[in-house]
């Protein structure tokens, strides 16, 4: 913490009776720390920050500046930032490509409630959104949304040149692995020819720019674990492990990385890719392992756990991808892949009895006994990856990123979420034609 005053202020030329030292104080948070400065409006231009210096607060300010549950963290190393790394409180306008799913509604709703930043939120509405996620959003003054479909590259074109965004978050994706087995159509078009549209309505519109705005852009593409394929016994995959997918989908995303890095590679397109582990929490679609676990046993059904339920996945709350999200779009270095992960890895047993226990505590069912008794298992999926295991130490090391939120209980908010949120899940469950 500290607190922004001028340089020399005796010489800033200020006003009779406009002194900074007696305006009210205001914080802004940024990357996982707060600033606090003295100003009669919020700072929208990065300009406003020239002529600034860094000052420990006195005690009077510490006590009124408001806790953050990433205070402690301590400031990002400058030797391990890229080139042309953001400076707190600049203001940057984000186009987020899938805004509307579980991982891109996240974002947003961190992005608007803990950074200056613009968003624009492109997303065609399939069925794995409920525009419930992004209620909070609406009507807000740096939030923008527009229908468009990743694949229709004139109207992404359109939509850059009329934003004129900063920076790109590709998110926008088809997820679902038992899907991509059953039709694997949806999968190559919207994960690798609605990818090649974007990069090349990227490239177009980079092509545009010049200066500063050039020099600060990025694509910022995001990926998955299961590029990787199956993890040895022990083993973890790091940035330079070779991708060796084993699903429709995952190697749909791996072709998505693969043009990524070639569109830097042969184009100079300023890209950075990262690759995340299993993410839960609130507003994620029913069709994923943890709400369908959730909403299974409510309605006593059986709970389906493939082959013998021993698969291993690493678990991580979507509220700390959203942190390393924001520090790799934010300060990642060009051309660079960053795993996220948590470090917690577990069974799907292990999740679905964390889960029941959770429901057993907050909702207990007398006339069953443990909701884990509906646990069952069934004929394993097609090509099953049986582990799945991130290194995460580089964006630790160089961004300064560590997971936050405690795997048990992660779950237990999870599932109060669902429980607190019936209108959602039968929203989200009728537009997936449940």
């Amino acid at each position: 913490m500290g607190r922004l005053v001028p340089r020399n202020f005796k010489n800033q030329g200020r006003r009779d009776g406009d002194d900074p030292r007696t305006r009210p104080l205001q914080t802004i948070a940024y990357c996982g720390l707060r600033y606090i400065f003295r100003s009669k409006t919020q700072f929208t231009d990065p300009n406003q920050w020239h002529g600034f210096t860094w000052r420990p607060p006195a005690a009077h300010e510490r006590a009124r500046l408001r806790p953050s549950h990433s205070m402690h963290r301590m400031p990002i190393h400058r030797a391990n930032i890229g080139p042309n790394s953001l400076v707190a409180g600049t203001r940057m306008k984000l186009l987020i490509t899938g805004g509307s799913g579980f991982i891109g509604s996240a974002l947003i709703l961190d992005l608007l409630e803990n950074s200056p930043h613009e968003v624009v939120n492109i997303d065609c509405l399939t069925y794995a959104v409920c525009p419930l996620s992004l209620d909070a959003a609406a009507g807000h003054p740096r939030y923008a949304f527009e229908a468009i479909d990743i694949r229709d590259r004139p109207a992404v074109a359109r939509a850059l040149d009329r934003h004129r965004p900063d920076r790109i978050v590709h998110l926008a994706a088809e997820s679902h692995v038992d899907r991509s087995i059953a039709d694997s159509d949806a999968f190559i078009q919207t994960n690798v020819v609605g990818t090649h549209h974007l990069l090349e309505a990227a490239r177009d519109y980079y092509e545009t720019l010049h200066g500063a705005a050039r020099d600060a852009f990025r694509f910022h593409h995001v990926s998955t674990d299961e590029v990787y394929g199956s993890a040895d016994a022990g083993g973890r995959f790091t940035e330079h492990t070779p991708l060796s997918p084993n699903s429709p989908y995952a190697a749909s995303k791996a072709a998505a990385d693969d043009l990524v890095r070639v569109w830097h590679g042969t184009y100079g397109l300023p890209t950075l890719t990262t690759a995340s582990t299993n993410n839960y929490g609130p507003r994620q679609h029913p069709e994923k392992l943890i709400p369908r676990i959730i909403i299974d046993a409510l309605a006593g059904r059986p709970i389906a756990l493939y082959g013998d339920g021993r698969h291993v996945r690493d678990w991580m709350h979507v509220e700390d991808h959203v942190r390393a999200l924001r520090r790799v779009t934010e300060h990642g270095r060009v051309g660079e892949r960053y795993n996220i992960g948590a470090l917690a890895p577990k069974t799907n047993l292990e999740i679905a009895t964390l889960v029941c226990d959770a429901l057993d505590t907050l909702v207990p069912n007398r006339g069953l006994g443990s909701y884990s008794g509906l646990i069952t298992f069934v004929a394993d999926r097609k090509n099953h990856d049986r582990r799945y295991a991130l290194d995460p130490s580089r964006i630790m090391r160089e961004l300064d990123w560590h997971p936050e939120r405690g795997l048990e209980d992660g779950i237990r908010d999870t599932v109060q979420w669902y429980l607190n949120n019936a209108r959602w899940i039968n929203d989200a469950l009728g537009l997936a034609g449940a």
